[in-house]
C-alpha cells in the first residue's frame, strides 16, 4: 500500500429508518442516519486503517453539517466534500421480517449532489498521491453534472495510474432508459468490477444460465461465466460477483466469487440472520478493496470481503463497524457467536 488513500465518489444522503420492524405507513418517529454507497465502502476502509476521502456535495445548512459530522465520526476525511445545492437526498427505510420484505423509498430528485461540478484540475489535486478511485452505479444516475464530473475524474485517475473500481449497484428507480449505455461507456475506465447477477443481466445483458437467484438457486459455475464475460468485454483485471440467497427477509445465504478471467475463486457461504442488510454490498466493496490493496491473493480477498460484509449485515445502520480483528476471526472459522469475555 505504497500509495495509500481511496477516493469514493458518490451521493451522500440522509436515511430515515422506522424503528424496529414497523412499517413506514404506521411510523410516528424515524431514526436519523446518513448514508451513501461509496461513503459506506469508505467507512469500511477507514475502519481497516485505509485513509478514505468521499467526494460529494451537501447543502450549506444544518442537515449538510450533520452529514459531515456523521462521516467524520466514522473516520472519513471530508476535505473534498463541496457545500452547495438545496437539499440532501432522502432514503426512507423499513426493516422486513420473515416473508415480509424490507422496503426502501427514495426522495433524491434535485439533490445537492446532482449539482456537483468538478473539473479535471480539481480532480488532479484530489487524486494526487491516491491509490484507488471507487464509484457505484447510483452516482452517474444522478444527472448530467454528476456524470460529467465522474468522467473527468476517471480520465484523471487513468492518467495518474490510479486503480478504478465500480460496484454496478443498479437501481431501476433511479435510472432512465440509458443506464446500459452510460455504464458501458464508464466501464472503459474500470479495473475491478463488483456486482451481482441482477446487475450483470440488467446493465450488460449477461445472464447466469441455469441459476435462479429469486428462488435461491446458486450455481457458482454459471456466475463464473458471468464474471469471465464481464472481464472479456471490458478488459478488467478481475470481477467479483456477490451471491445472495433470499431465504426470507430475516435469513439470507451470503457468499461471493472473484474471477481473474482464468480462474474462479469462491468464498465460504454464510447463513446470516439479518439485522440490517442495507449497506451489505457496500461493505463487500470496502472489504475487497482493502484486501486487494493489502496484497492478498484473490482467494484470500474474496474470503475477507464476504466475511466483512456478512458481519455488517448483523449490525444496524449502513456502516460496517466490524473491526479488522473481527473479520479475520470469522475468516479463520470463528462463527459460533459465543460471548467474548
Amino acid at each position: 500500500m505504497e500509495r495509500k488513500g481511496v477516493v469514493c465518489f458518490g451521493e451522500i444522503m440522509i436515511r430515515l429508518q422506522v424503528p424496529g420492524f414497523g412499517k413506514l405507513v404506521q411510523a410516528d418517529s424515524l431514526k436519523v442516519m446518513y448514508t451513501g454507497a461509496e461513503a459506506n465502502a469508505g467507512v469500511s476502509l477507514a475502519n481497516y486503517g485505509i485513509p478514505s476521502y468521499p467526494v460529494s456535495m451537501v447543502p450549506e445548512n444544518d442537515i449538510g453539517q450533520g452529514a459531515l459530522n456523521y462521516l467524520r465520526r466514522y473516520g472519513l476525511d471530508t476535505s473534498y466534500v463541496h457545500r452547495g445545492g438545496s437539499r440532501l437526498g432522502i432514503l426512507y427505510t423499513e426493516t422486513g421480517c420473515s416473508m415480509r420484505p424490507s422496503k426502501v423509498v427514495y426522495d433524491r430528485d434535485n439533490s445537492s449532489f446532482s449539482e456537483l461540478v468538478i473539473g479535471k484540475e480539481e480532480w488532479k489535486r484530489i487524486l494526487d498521491g491516491k491509490a484507488w478511485f471507487h464509484f457505484s452505479g447510483t452516482a452517474p444516475s444522478r444527472g448530467e453534472k454528476a456524470l460529467q464530473s465522474l468522467f473527468d475524474g476517471l480520465e484523471v485517475a487513468k492518467e495518474f495510474g490510479v486503480t478504478v473500481s465500480v460496484d454496478f449497484n443498479y437501481r431501476s428507480k433511479l435510472w432512465s432508459e440509458n443506464a446500459s449505455a452510460v455504464m458501458t461507456e464508464l466501464m472503459n475506465y474500470v479495473d475491478v468490477g463488483i456486482g451481482n447477477e441482477e446487475d450483470a443481466e440488467a446493465l450488460f445483458g449477461i445472464k447466469a444460465e441455469g441459476s435462479d437467484f429469486k428462488k435461491g438457486k446458486i450455481d457458482s459455475s454459471s456466475y463464473a461465466y458471468v464474471a469471465s464475460e464481464l472481464i472479456r468485454k471490458f478488459n478488467l483485471k478481475c470481477q467479483a460477483i456477490t451471491l445472495r440467497e433470499s431465504i426470507s427477509a430475516s435469513v439470507n445465504g451470503w457468499s461471493a466469487l472473484v474471477s481473474d478471467g482464468n480462474k474462479c475463486y469462491v468464498s465460504p457461504r454464510y447463513e446470516v440472520t439479518l439485522v440490517d442488510r442495507i449497506g451489505g454490498g457496500d461493505s463487500f466493496s470496502g472489504g475487497l478493496i482493502y484486501a486487494l490493496m493489502s496484497g492478498m491473493d484473490y482467494q484470500e480477498a474474496v474470503n475477507f470481503a464476504v466475511a466483512s460484509s456478512a458481519l455488517k449485515q448483523t449490525i444496524e445502520g449502513d456502516f460496517n463497524m466490524a473491526s479488522l480483528s473481527d473479520v479475520l476471526s470469522l475468516v479463520k472459522g470463528n462463527a459460533s457467536g459465543r460471548v467474548e469475555r
